[in-house]
């Protein structure tokens, strides 16, 4: 069977299951299957796939039309313009985690400092930050050894494994050092709205790096209420938070003696990171 007629028996069936991106999503898994580009299947449309990858494909589709998402299939997200490794026991890197790394950058350009990511999950963040700001070292923390050998995997991938260390251990017993920017991503779904998230969301992802308990506030005032005991004085909080959150996390915030610097809009004019200078 030709390239092109495994691309459009797979378009179809996505399609049917109401796939948005079936086209692209069928040459995507065609690529995964046959380990090539997907410029290179588009090129080569008239060649012939060998059975086995034609089974390969046929098993990565099923995924899809059960609509697990694209990255968990192909194994990898691109956030920041570099390609992560991700699997189901990592929360998907996603595009306004971008925003607080643009902001960060451009704060810290140059500058040697330290770092902790809290929930780091596939080690975008700090990774990303590490790869620009390569006179600084970070830590990142999870309670998922899972999602902590992702990142390790990810951290050897860019080479930085000898400015980083990868912790499995909880908010709670991180003590001692300081640093000099603290970064997290943490859940902050309200638990009411967690039946509201996608199929593909809510049956695949980590609901750990989602849910953020009642009132979507319960990882965050933790991360604000330790930060005072490991930030550095006028060092920087930098957390990404839900949709109408900020009235409330700015409050938490000013509770807690922080001052905030900087908050940045998503690409859906709602307020997803702030920044806090402690004291």
């Amino acid at each position: 069977m030709r390239a092109l007629e495994i691309i459009k028996i797979g378009s179809n069936l996505l399609k049917e299951k109401k796939i948005p991106s079936y086209i692209l999503d069928s040459e995507m898994l065609l690529s995964k299957a046959l380990n090539k580009t997907r410029e290179n299947i588009l090129v080569n449309l008239d060649k012939k796939v060998n059975e086995r990858n034609v089974e390969i494909f046929k098993k990565y589709l099923q995924r899809r039309s059960s609509n697990e998402p694209m990255a968990y299939i192909m194994e990898e997200k691109e956030f920041w313009s570099m390609k992560f490794n991700v699997n189901r026991k990592t929360l998907i890197p996603r595009p306004e985690t971008e925003l607080l790394v643009d902001k960060l950058l451009r704060m810290y350009n140059k500058k040697k400092i330290s770092i902790l990511d809290i929930g780091t999950g596939s080690g975008c963040i700090i990774i990303s930050l590490l790869c620009s700001l390569n006179k600084s070292n970070g830590t990142g923390i999870d309670v998922s050894n899972s999602a902590l050998l992702v990142a390790k995997k990810n951290a050897t991938k860019f080479k930085l494994f000898n400015r980083i260390k990868f912790l499995n251990k909880s908010l709670e017993n991180v003590f001692g050092k300081k640093f000099d920017l603290i970064v997290s991503n943490p859940p902050y779904i309200e638990r009411k709205n967690m039946k509201n998230l996608s199929e593909d969301i809510k049956r695949y992802e980590p609901r750990m790096a989602l849910d953020g308990g009642n009132d979507g506030l319960d990882l965050i005032k933790k991360v604000i209420y330790k930060s005072k005991d490991i930030l550095k004085i006028k060092g920087t909080l930098a957390l990404e938070i839900g949709n109408e959150q900020i009235n409330k996390v700015s409050k938490i915030l000013i509770d807690n003696k922080f001052r905030i610097k900087h908050v940045i809009k998503d690409y859906k004019n709602n307020v997803r990171c702030v920044f806090a200078c402690y004291k």
